[in-house]
């Protein structure tokens, strides 16, 4: 039975991702160096890449960019077309070359990426003659124009001209001669790396010329390193390279089939101390293992650009996942590269330490929980990184114990009770660990609240001070009632610990919006529409009801020193009149159940801003004591049943790192 091809189907379900627009250029390189290979000449051998470009119709000295690509000329002195090679070239997934790893599909990726192919090909015919014979290739026609004539050469040789670069390709590829020229020479690196001497490559561009050789050279950090190893059953040859040092080049694996490079995987980190660029005696070098095996070599897509290798396959299968190469050969790099990782390694691991011991001690108790790989990192890695690097770490150890709890409530069938003992005594003492991390991330965390309390309230650059809504969000965040926000958001430590117990709490809402009053009004329009952020916080704390109480906390602007008589401009009369209204609404609990005495209920009134002039004649007037340290008032008003406390910016700071001193010191987090 005859079957038919169709060529513009078989280009349809021919795959060529559009960064692999150079791809069908490099395969043409390749089949002139077999085409050389093939005539037994690889010494003398040359093939000539010439990169055809739109001519430049004017001379425009100021064009910053190249003229645009328009297809590519590929010229050697190999064998030719001779009759063997053309019925092969007609014939697709032919198995001419397939000791070479060709599958006889590479011209359909010319018609995938040009629109026509012209083939100019010198070759010695069946009785000894030079014959030259030229054709035409595309996607209409197929193989056309074929005829063989008299030679116009001296010598067998191909040019292969590769004609109207399709534009969703070009603009996918690098248009610089150079940056084709090192793309092309990793493609055919292995043919630079193995025993046998590659034939000459030249590329050339507008008058440039690069010899890959040179380029080879100047790459090259080292000799090249061999070794063979054994995955399930299966040899796999790996060559070590040790590139110069390049701003774009990155450590990776290099997986190649058919003498070809088919897919590059970074494998940066993925070995402790591999990070950037790494040195040893000679210098700075970047890191590539290439790898080939018959392996690779069947399991390659025939258009080259992938492999058909799962990426895990189930242990009952003979197939090697791509997980399972990249173990063996990482572990084989590790080896490789073991000296020249060392100093990363240990700068790593002291990065890490260092880490710890001066900004996250909360990680220190489950850090012998992780493997030693995991706890070294690029010593560049930035402080948010490392963070979340460790925060993964912290997350899978508490799901382990997850896990480990489940499991250790119930004891195996067969186990001795001594196991069990042991199995559940490790269990106990990971828990104990993972909530020493959540206590120190605790103190951790107040740690950063007072940093960041410290820096609200000093000066800017421009000479002003920020507003009072930054140091209220650190506080509490605004427009929110207990109802809205958990208490781990409120920082209401910062001035006093007991504030964290109340029935409910409210920022920066209307006294009508509140549940704990019944009072209709609204802010007053001298206060709340020009100052939105002089709202107080409420606390309403609901012990019992005979011990109920109420706080008012008013936040002002650092060094703010227009402080005059009036609920307008005295923020202790603001506090006041706040307490006097929620009095007259008639305070009840969160659920509406009323509350004896409400005239009665203890009211605490916090003035928290900057002691200036302005300031302490209100705190004067208010018949209120200076304190000890000088830094803040307190006293007790006796109209209003009320105690006032007006605290400082700089008490705020000062107290709360006092009171938390202890924890930081215990952590070994600095306290000033």
């Amino acid at each position: 039975m005859s079957l038919q091809t169709n060529l513009k189907g078989r280009l349809r379900n021919t795959s060529l991702p559009k960064s692999h627009g150079l791809m069908p250029v490099f395969e043409a390189v390749v089949n002139s160096i077999h085409s050389i290979e093939e005539r037994g000449s690889s010494e003398a051998g040359k093939v000539v890449l010439r990169i055809d470009r739109v001519a430049q119709g004017s001379l425009d000295f100021s064009a910053k960019s190249q003229q645009q690509i328009i297809g590519f000329i590929i010229t050697d002195n190999g064998c030719g077309f001779d009759d063997v090679n053309f019925r092969s070239f007609e014939t697709l997934d032919s198995d001419h070359k397939i000791g070479k790893g060709c599958r006889g599909v590479g011209r359909l990726m010319w018609l995938k990426v040009f629109d026509l192919v012209e083939v100019e090909s010198h070759f010695i015919d069946t009785d000894g003659e030079l014959k030259k014979r030229v054709l035409c290739f595309d996607d209409k026609k197929g193989v056309h124009g074929e005829k063989v004539v008299f030679a116009t050469a001296q010598k067998p040789g191909t040019i292969i001209k590769l004609v109207g670069f399709d534009k969703s390709y070009r603009k996918q590829v690098p248009c610089k001669g150079a940056s084709i020229a090192n793309q092309l020479l990793e493609h055919v690196l292995w043919y630079f790396v193995r025993s046998e001497k590659p034939p000459r490559i030249i590329v050339e561009d507008s008058g440039e010329t690069i010899d890959l050789d040179t380029l080879y050279e100047r790459h090259m950090h080292a000799s090249t390193q061999h070794e063979t190893i054994t995955i399930q059953g299966h040899s796999f040859d790996l060559t070590h390279i040790k590139f110069r040092a390049s701003a774009n080049k990155k450590h990776q694996l290099a997986l190649c089939a058919a003498n070809r490079l088919v897919k590059e995987e970074s494998i940066q980190g993925k070995i402790p101390g591999l990070y950037g660029k790494i040195s040893d005696a000679d210098g700075e070098f970047t890191y590539t293992c290439y790898v080939s095996s018959n392996y690779l070599d069947e399991h390659v897509r025939s258009e080259r650009t992938s492999f058909n290798i799962a990426e895990d396959v189930d242990g009952m299968l003979n197939d090697v996942s791509f997980s399972t190469i990249r173990v063996e050969v990482l572990a084989r790099t590790k080896e490789y590269l073991q000296d020249v990782l060392a100093g990363n390694v240990s700068a790593g691991r002291k990065r890490v330490e260092d880490f710890i011991d001066n900004n996250a001690p909360r990680y220190r108790p489950i850090a012998h929980y992780v493997t030693e790989e995991l706890l070294i990192v690029d010593p560049e890695k930035s402080d948010r990184d490392l963070e979340l690097h460790l925060h993964a770490q912290w997350y899978e150890v508490e799901r382990q114990l997850v896990t480990e709890g489940h499991d250790v409530m119930q004891p195996k069938s067969d186990e001795h009770l001594e196991v069990y003992k042991e199995r559940l005594s490790e269990y106990l003492r990971k828990a104990e660990d993972l909530k020493k991390s959540d206590l120190a991330n605790y103190v951790s965390h107040r740690k950063v609240v007072i940093d960041l309390l410290q820096r609200s309230i000093e000066r800017l650059d421009d000479g002003k001070y920020a507003r009072e809504d930054m140091i209220h969000e650190l506080i509490m965040p605004m427009r929110k009632d207990s109802s809205e926000v958990f208490v781990d958001s409120c920082n209401l430590w910062l001035i006093d610990e007991r504030l964290a117990f109340h029935n409910y709490l409210a920022s920066d809402k209307t006294l009508n919006a509140m549940p704990i009053t019944g009072n209709v009004t609204t802010k007053e329009p001298d206060l709340l529409s020009l100052k939105v952020f002089d709202n107080p916080m409420l606390v309403n704390d609901d012990t019992s009801f005979p011990l109920a109480s109420i706080t008012v906390i008013e936040i002002k602007r650092p060094m703010r020193n227009d402080m005059s008589e009036g609920e307008g401009k005295d923020p202790i009369d603001q506090a006041l009149s706040y307490l006097e209204r929620v009095r007259d609404g008639k305070v009840t609990t969160k659920s509406g159940r009323p509350i004896p005495g409400n005239n009665d209920i203890p009211g605490y009134c916090y003035v928290l801003c900057d002691l200036t002039e302005t300031m302490k004649k209100r705190c004067r007037r208010a018949n209120l004591r200076i304190t000890s340290d000088g830094m803040g008032y307190f006293g007790y008003n006796e109209p209003s049943h009320a105690y006032i406390e007006v605290i400082s910016f700089d008490q705020l700071v000062k107290a709360a790192r006092e009171r938390n001193r202890a924890f930081f010191d215990k952590l070994g987090l600095p306290s000033a």
